[in-house]
C-alpha cells in the first residue's frame, strides 16, 4: 500500500508554508489495486548512492512517487534540475514551495555524469517552476541537454518542462537543444485549474505543446493528466481532443494520490477498468502511445515507452506508404 507522510508541522522549515493554515482535507482509504513494493532492493540503494554522490535532486523523492522502488531498482531516476524549491504552490504537488536559490552552473555536468554512471539508455529530466528567472529556466534545460549529449551520445533525452510562465522564446530554446521527447503535463481538466493548478493556464499549455511540434515536427511530444480530482468523463475526452489538435503523440493518465492532509483531496479512486477504457478511446483518437493505469506517472517506464513510441510512428509511416 502507498504510504504518504504529512510533513506539515515537522521540525525545520515548513515544506508548504502556503498550505499551513489550510483546513485538513479528508483522506480516502486506498483501494487494493494501489499497491507498490517497499524500496529496499540493492539496485534501489545503488541508485540512491549515485544520486547522493552527484548532489542531485530527483522528482522521484521530492514528489513522493509511488513507483520509486520499482524504478530505482532498475537504476531509472528522473532528475529534477534547478533546485528543490518551486516558485508555485499547486494544490496537488508535494514539491517544496518557497524562494529558490541561484542556479548551479555545475549541475548540467553532474546530471550527465550521473546518467553515465547509471548507464541510462533513456533519461528523463524535469524541474521545479522557476518563475523568478528571466527565461523560466529554459536556458538551463538546454545546457543540461547539451551536457548529456556530450557525455552520453547514445542516450535519448526526455524533458518534462514547466510552462516557463509563458515567457517568449523559452520553449524554442529547449527545442533547439534537441531533446528526443518534450513532455509538458496539463495535470487536470480546465475546470479544475483555479484550484489544482492556479499558476498555470490550460490553453497556454496546449499552445506550448503545439508550438514545440511546429518548431520541430519530428520531435515527440507528450502530456499527462491525473484522474480522481473530480473531473467529468466528457472533460477528459475534451482534453484528449485538445491534445490531438496540438499534434501531441503520447498521453499518460494516472491516479491522483494526496501527498498530505493539506493538499487537494482525492475525489475518488478510478478503477483500472476505467483507465483501460480511456486508453482505448485515446488510441482511437490518434495518439501514437498511451499509458493509462492507476500508478502511471510521466516518467514511469519512460525508456520502454519511448521505444514503443518510435515503433508506432514507424508503423504509421509504413502504413501511409
Amino acid at each position: 500500500m502507498v504510504v504518504v507522510l504529512d510533513t506539515i508541522g515537522t521540525k525545520g522549515p515548513e515544506r508548504h508554508p502556503e498550505k499551513a493554515r489550510r483546513a485538513d482535507t479528508p483522506v480516502l482509504q486506498k483501494p487494493a489495486w494501489i499497491r507498490v513494493k517497499a524500496p529496499v532492493s540493492k539496485g534501489y540503494r545503488e541508485t540512491q548512492s549515485i544520486v547522493r554522490a552527484n548532489g542531485l535532486t530527483t522528482v522521484c523523492e521530492e514528489a513522493g512517487c509511488p513507483n520509486i522502488g520499482e524504478c530505482w531498482e532498475k537504476k531509472h531516476a528522473t532528475f529534477m534540475i534547478m533546485g528543490d524549491t518551486c516558485t508555485r504552490a499547486c494544490s496537488f504537488c508535494n514539491v517544496k514551495t518557497g524562494i529558490p536559490g541561484k542556479l548551479d552552473a555545475a549541475e548540467p555536468d553532474r546530471v550527465a555524469e550521473a546518467t553515465a554512471k547509471l548507464g541510462l539508455a533513456h533519461v528523463v529530466v524535469t524541474s521545479v517552476d522557476r518563475d523568478d528567472l528571466a527565461d523560466g529556466g529554459a536556458g538551463h534545460f538546454a545546457q543540461v541537454i547539451r551536457a548529456i549529449r556530450a557525455h552520453c551520445s547514445q542516450t535519448t533525452i526526455e524533458v518534462l518542462t514547466p510552462d516557463f510562465l509563458r515567457k517568449e522564446g523559452a520553449i524554442a530554446t529547449v527545442v533547439a537543444a534537441g531533446p528526443d521527447v518534450l513532455n509538458h503535463n496539463l495535470e487536470t481538466v480546465p475546470s479544475k485549474y483555479l484550484t489544482v493548478r492556479p499558476g498555470a493556464r490550460y490553453y497556454a499549455s496546449i499552445r506550448l505543446l503545439q508550438h514545440a511540434k511546429e518548431l520541430s515536427p519530428t520531435l515527440f511530444t507528450k502530456s499527462g493528466i491525473m484522474l480522481g480530482l473530480g473531473e467529468e468523463r466528457n472533460e477528459v475526452l475534451q482534453v484528449m481532443d485538445d491534445l490531438r489538435t496540438a499534434n501531441v503523440d503520447f498521453l499518460t493518465m494516472g491516479q491522483y494520490l494526496q501527498p498530505t492532509r493539506k493538499h487537494q483531496a482525492v475525489a475518488r479512486f478510478v478503477p483500472p477498468e476505467e483507465f483501460k477504457a480511456y486508453e482505448t478511446l485515446a488510441y482511437a483518437k490518434g495518439f501514437l502511445m498511451v499509458s493509462a493505469s492507476p500508478l502511471t506517472r510521466s516518467s514511469h517506464h519512460a525508456g520502454e515507452d519511448f521505444a514503443r513510441l518510435k515503433r508506432n510512428r514507424d508503423a504509421n509511416v509504413s502504413s501511409i506508404r
